[in-house]
């Protein structure tokens, strides 16, 4: 991972996913991009943001957004690896559900993920 690939001090856009919260949707889990605090959806979530993010932009390093886990994946090499701590807050609040947000995860969301 190269110094351009991570910026510390930028926070994340939000506490869930960018695509989905303005569509309506939902996801599994949370990844942030660690060169501008975007906050998209993991590859297991249907709409896949976080990777739709990479190709979009090609910022290739991202974190996972999840309480209690501090983990970057690299894009470029498909390898995770550890970093440093990236500006406040590092996850999304631990009050809200995985998956989610609640009110918008259909029944049958195993079905629907990837």
């Amino acid at each position: 991972m190269t110094d351009l690939s991570i910026d510390t001090d930028v926070p994340p856009s939000g506490t869930g996913c960018a695509e989905c919260e303005a569509a309506g949707g939902w996801w599994v889990h949370l990844r942030r991009c660690a060169q501008c605090g975007h906050v998209g959806c993991c590859d297991t979530s249907p709409a896949q943001h976080a990777t739709a993010h990479f190709r979009a932009t090609g910022h290739p390093v991202i974190q996972s957004f999840e309480p209690g886990e501090d983990w970057f994946w690299d894009y470029r090499t498909e390898s995770g690896h550890l970093g440093p701590v990236l500006a406040p807050p590092t996850a999304h609040p631990e009050d809200q559900t995985v998956p989610g947000p609640a009110e918008r995860v259909p029944e049958d969301w195993r079905d629907r993920i990837h």
